[in-house]
């Protein structure tokens, strides 16, 4: 890789690392049980600052594709994420989610024709093996059938958003696109979270830290790296760089929370960050 798509790398891995922390912010700071709530509050915040930047709206057939774009990468996946969130320990959340690169590499095939590569397919494969060791604790997790169906159905909405992003590319600034994403996503979710959940508890500080850290960092920041990582190194280059945020959610698991990690846990680190480096290796050579 050249100097330059190693920066764009880097940049973009910053999108799904700090994803990974969503699942200690949402269980350690944030009022449990409103996950479609939380999700409009990280999107439309953000969406709206971003708006304001701008200044600039979408036009014609860019209105009804910001929508679909906005329900497939924010707020049916951000929902999902937050269900999960809430029903499953960090690491198993992350890790159900890291089934979307291995998505994204078919769904390129049949939205953009791009060709299946088998080198790309193994390294997908060698990430989830690597995810799934960082699973393996001493005890034993209990997994909530609900909180699994909700990573898997977001994983493929994340997925199919991602692939569309590439295929819609709107004359516009990344910053503009990000921003038309998250504010119709939020708008999405402001009927849903009214129709479905309770009114928000009064917030503590607590809660409006955790807050303000999803919808600036977690949402405005984030995907704006990501649909720039998308436009500059495609769909499969950016969705393998998901495994970071089941790697991410360990990490803090066992540095903020105390939890334990094992050698099997440390093997599957290092296969992530392998996986990672292989799917990059691939899509360069692809795209020379």
């Amino acid at each position: 890789m050249g100097y330059g798509r190693s920066f764009d790398v880097l940049l973009t891995a910053i999108a799904p690392a700090v994803w990974g922390s969503t699942y200690i912010v949402t269980t350690q700071l944030l009022p449990p049980g409103y996950p479609i709530t939380v999700a409009m509050l990280r999107a439309l915040p953000a969406g709206l600052l971003l708006l304001a930047l701008v200044r600039q709206l979408p036009a014609g057939q860019w209105w009804w594709r910001v929508v679909v774009l906005g329900a497939l990468n924010i707020a049916f996946f951000l929902t999902m994420l937050f269900i999960a969130a809430y029903r499953l320990p960090g690491g198993v959340a992350a890790t159900i989610g890291a089934i979307q690169p291995l998505i994204v590499i078919f769904l390129t095939r049949a939205v953009l024709g791009t060709p299946v590569r088998l080198a790309a397919i193994a390294a997908a494969l060698a990430g989830l093996v690597g995810v799934a060791l960082l699973l393996i604790a001493p005890r034993s997790v209990v997994l909530d059938p609900i909180g699994i169906i909700a990573g898997l159905a977001g994983a493929v909405s994340l997925a199919l958003g991602t692939v569309m992003s590439r295929r819609w590319q709107p004359p516009v600034s990344t910053l503009a696109f990000t921003a038309w994403q998250l504010t119709a996503g939020g708008l999405l979710l402001i009927p849903v979270a009214f129709w479905l959940e309770p009114p928000l508890p009064a917030l503590s500080p607590q809660n409006m830290a955790g807050f303000a850290y999803l919808a600036l960092i977690g949402a405005a920041l984030t995907y704006m790296l990501w649909f720039r990582g998308i436009a500059r190194l495609g769909p499969s280059a950016v969705a393998s760089l998901s495994f970071l945020s089941p790697l991410t959610a360990v990490v803090l698991g066992w540095g903020l929370l105390g939890q334990s990690l094992t050698l099997l846990q440390l093997l599957g680190m290092a296969m992530v960050i392998g996986s990672v480096w292989l799917s990059q290796k691939v899509q360069a050579g692809a795209g020379k």
